[in-house]
């Protein structure tokens, strides 16, 4: 067998681009266990991977001659775009470098630090110095691989430089790595230890032997620019009454060697180009006097821009090839269509009722109780208009946002209770009286518990699920205290549902005490006299607005939040309307440098009373279970092919899809920035991909159209658990950047083409364990898979120029389009592993039905590593873990077991193949 044949081979492609992906997704985990530098050593940085890139880049190349792919525009266009790539990366990787320059107001500098550590060595000796430098980093997985011995010789002398040691460094700590060597000079051993780590000048440390003095320094080194930079003024803006950067830029003057000079801005996502280099606004002084400027020198930055966009357009035009692959599937999908029977469904919903026994299980009590049931209805049908109207008053979030009361409302009653409604009151008319008369709502049983075992130790009964503030509290001592303490201090990993509902009520009465006092409620902006002072517009709540606000703002202050707390205490509404009206007068004249409009008030209270998200999240599980039980029903009773009700099902999901989209485009509206910047708007995001490829791509065929409603109400069911945050939040200033709202559209849209390609590879699967003996099931079978892969198809697509634009976001935001963080290397592995999805029909043996549903399914847990477990179990710029990642779900494992056992099952009856193409000069098969 020739080597070219071997080498040249698909089967080769799908063993190189294997080691890439195993590769890559072991070193995060590596990397999040053992730090960056041990990732970088063994894996990232290592001759091995380096070899496969090399290979696999040959490879390519090959196929590309074997198989003339010039003759097909789109194909060679998109497949030479990577080689491109490839060479871009290795020019980036072994030409150019990076670096940080850190100016304090006022200075001027020309250094840099460089990114890469160097073990640094200066020899003196009778008045002469030498110098050597070694770029180096360690492991401290497989300490043997740090082993190196180095001699210099000087003179008639020499230094040895011996390996001994290397202790990394805590994450999250501020101690650098332990470099230990041994230093031999004629025969004289000394041991040194060397703090120092990647990105940081390390500490220079002596050792001297007679008259030679060897000076030693592990960590990045100084290099200088040939032209200098004067950082005039270092600008930092925050959000309103927030520590939270909104943005900061820097007002530099760049020099030149002869003299010419010129000012710029630089801020985030607007660089300063100086001859090959690029300066980035990376970071500040933490005294906030000076910039933290990130350098990057990148000969091969256009040869990398020139395969994205080849890649891009490449991947475009494929498909509008009638030639390619893709349009094949469609043409085949289109010849063939799934029908069903019509169902309908109606739902009820139940409401809550008042009655003295909510209240109290104690007889005695029985008198109060009855009381605040009596307190309850009155409060409920009178305070309908003064709630609404304190709803309209806008308070200011800890991170800066400004936002209506009715939102903080809605988010404190959720956040006790798990409702936006109880006892027939909404949320603004529940924290009004809490506000008001707390006496009476401490005993009000509003708080969720979970637990047998807390609901004993608190001493309520088993069959509660809500209890009263002042029932954690006996005898004006906090009975949760010491268990809240111990519960915080467990690991997360080893705290059970016991710890958890500890911590949660814990919280939720931290809240309620925070609304009992006003705390909350960040209502009055304070009246700036001295124009030298500086308040970043922060609002105040009514307590600290009272004790530090001087003059007639104070009086004032005071004379509207006791009028008004006392006039809803003596049910005087149309007073407490009165000093309603005030306080919004007052933040609309004080506060106008950051109050919100009047429409912009409307509009986030309409759309919270919507509700809307919620409600599609039902609509999307009960409708795609549906229309699940009905395909199925057809699949199996090939009789039946009523094309209207297909047509009904998706009527109806159009709507549902219809009524998403306008939820999605609201929260944008109220927001001001795209609704996929955090773990609940991208869920969402993700979901209405999901439809969007049923909807649109997948309309005739009712099994698609399910599985595209089962992934929605998955993702849809998955934002809205308890630990997810639905609020509306401020974006950090790296965030704000166009390039950012099209990397997240187009790479977050392509979950939605693998969750259903995942979903109906699962359905194929359950089809090939029923397919004995019914033959009429394997015409199903191949539509499906014909589908799943049209839908592979477009999330390749779309993940990989997502992915690639990513690079081009994160090149222009801060000069480093690849990094290796945990995230962009999970979403490397994933369109690694879904290209080899894609070409497993190039071998022979694994072009079936079966392995392309089994493959399909299995790949999408990269997409769940990429969005969950880098979030919450890796480390990493995208991520948010923090300390011990939590616990992985039991729930997670039972689905990991069904899996295998369907595709174990399913396994028997796997002797179907595919009627579909693969080879340009073959014909479909009839």
């Amino acid at each position: 067998m020739k080597l070219t044949s071997v080498l040249f081979s698909f089967k080769t492609t799908l063993i190189l681009l294997a080691l890439l992906a195993i590769g890559a997704g072991y070193a995060t985990i590596i990397e999040n266990d053992f730090g960056t530098s041990t990732a970088r050593v063994l894996v990232y940085n290592n001759l091995w991977y380096e070899t496969i890139l090399v290979l696999t880049t040959i490879n390519l190349t090959g196929i590309i001659f074997k198989y003339k792919m010039w003759k097909n525009k789109p194909r060679f266009i998109f497949h030479a775009s990577f080689v491109i790539i490839l060479i871009g990366a290795g020019v980036t990787r072994y030409v150019g470098y990076e670096g940080i320059m850190q100016i304090k107001e006022g200075t001027t500098e020309n250094r840099m630090l460089s990114l890469e550590p160097y073990l640094q060595i200066t020899i003196t000796d009778n008045g002469k110095t030498y110098y050597k430098e070694y770029q180096k980093e360690f492991t401290t997985l497989l300490k043997s691989i740090n082993e190196f011995e180095h001699t210099i010789a000087f003179g008639d002398k020499s230094v040895n430089i011996d390996y001994a040691n290397f202790i990394l460094a805590k994450r999250g700590t501020a101690k650098m790595g332990m470099l230990t060597l041994d230093v031999t000079v004629n025969g004289e051993t000394k041991e040194i230890k060397l703090p120092g780590r990647r990105s940081q000048k390390g500490l220079q440390r002596d050792l001297q032997f007679g008259d030679t003095i060897v000076s030693l320094e592990y960590g990045s080194k100084v290099l200088t620019l040939p032209f200098s930079i004067k950082l005039n003024d270092f600008q930092l803006d925050r959000y309103p009454g927030s520590m939270s950067p909104s943005s900061y830029a820097s007002e530099v003057t760049v020099i030149n060697e002869n003299g010419e000079s010129y000012d710029y801005r630089i801020f985030m996502n607007r660089t300063l180009h100086q001859g090959n280099f690029l300066f980035f606004q990376s970071s500040y002084f933490p005294d906030e006097t000076g910039t933290v400027l990130s350098v990057n020198n990148d000969p091969g930055k256009w040869p990398t821009y020139l395969g994205y966009f080849l890649l891009t357009l490449g991947l475009l035009l494929n498909f509008f090839d009638k030639k390619s692959r893709f349009w094949k599937l469609t043409k085949f999908v289109q010849s063939k269509n799934l029908a069903s029977i019509a169902i309908a469904c109606l739902i009820g919903f139940g409401s809550v009722s008042l009655n003295a026994a909510e209240y109290s299980d104690d007889a005695n009590a029985k008198i109060k109780a009855q009381q605040t049931v009596e307190y309850l209805k009155m409060f409920k049908e009178d305070s309908l208009k003064t709630a609404d109207n304190f709803a309209h008053l806008v308070t200011q979030s800890s991170a800066g946002r400004m936002k209506p009361v009715s939102t903080l409302n809605r988010e404190i009653l959720l956040k006790v209770s798990g409702k936006t409604s109880f006892f027939g009151m909404n949320s603004d008319q529940v924290v009004l009286g809490m506000l008001s008369r707390p006496e009476i709502w401490r005993d009000v049983k509003m708080i969720k518990i979970k637990t047998p075992k807390l609901k004993n130790f608190i001493g309520v009964s088993q069959d509660r699920k809500l209890i009263a503030f002042s029932e954690v509290f006996k005898d004006g001592k906090y009975l949760l205290g010491k268990e809240a303490e111990k519960a915080i201090q467990t690991k997360p990993t080893e705290r059970g549902t016991y710890e958890k509902d500890i911590i949660q009520i814990d919280e939720r009465l931290n809240i309620i005490y925070s609304v009992y006092n006003g705390n909350l409620f960040n209502l009055f902006p304070k009246v700036i006299t001295d124009v030298k002072q500086i308040d970043n517009n922060k609002w105040y709540t009514p307590l600290e607005a009272m004790q530090s606000f001087e003059g007639q703002n104070k009086t004032a202050i005071e004379g509207m939040v006791r009028g008004y707390i006392n006039s809803v205490i003596e049910a005087d509404w149309d007073n407490a309307n009165k000093f309603i009206e005030m306080m919004r007068t007052y933040q609309e004249k004080v506060g106008a440098k950051v109050t919100l409009t009047q429409n912009q008030i409307d509009n986030e209270i309409f759309f919270n009373n919507l509700d809307i998200f919620p409600k599609i999240t039902i609509a999307y599980v009960l409708l795609g279970f549906i229309m699940l039980i009905v395909a199925f029903f057809v699949v199996f009773n090939p009789n039946i092919k009523p094309k209207k009700t297909t047509f009904f099902f998706f009527i109806l999901l159009a709507l549902l899809f219809a009524a998403h989209t306008f939820g999605m485009g609201f929260r944008w509206v109220i927001s001001g920035h795209a609704p996929w910047s955090n773990t609940y708007e991208s869920l969402l995001y993700i979901s209405w991909s999901a439809v969007f490829a049923g909807v649109i791509f997948f309309r005739k065929s009712l099994l698609a159209l399910s599985a595209a409603v089962i992934v929605a109400g998955i993702f849809m069911f998955t934002a809205h658990l308890t630990g997810i945050d639905p609020q509306i939040t401020t974006l950090v200033p790296v965030l704000k950047s166009y390039w950012l709202t099209i990397h997240v559209s187009i790479l977050t849209a392509s979950y939605g083409f693998f969750g259903l390609s995942a979903i109906l590879g699962f359905m194929t699967l359950i089809m090939f364990i029923f397919r004995k003996n019914r033959p009429h099931i394997d015409d199903t079978i191949k539509n499906i898979t014909a589908i799943s892969e049209i839908s592979l198809i477009i999330g390749v697509a779309a993940i990989t120029i997502g992915n690639f634009l990513g690079g081009v976001w994160a090149n222009e935001s801060w000069g480093r389009y690849w990094g290796w963080d945990p995230k962009e290397t999970w979403a490397y592995v994933s369109i690694v592993v879904y290209v080899i999805v894609l070409h497993l029909r190039f071998v022979k043996v694994l072009n079936t039905p079966f392995v392309f549903a089994s493959s399909a399914l299995l790949a999408f847990s990269t997409i769940l590593m990429t969005y969950f477990g880098v979030n919450f179990y890796l480390s990493g710029m995208h991520s948010y873990a923090t300390g011990d990642p939590v616990p992985i779900p039991t729930w997670v494992y039972y689905v990991t077991a069904m899996v295998f056992v369907t595709i174990a099952l399913a396994y028997r009856n796997r002797d179907l193949r595919d009627s579909i193409c693969y080879e340009e000069n073959q014909k479909p098969k009839k």
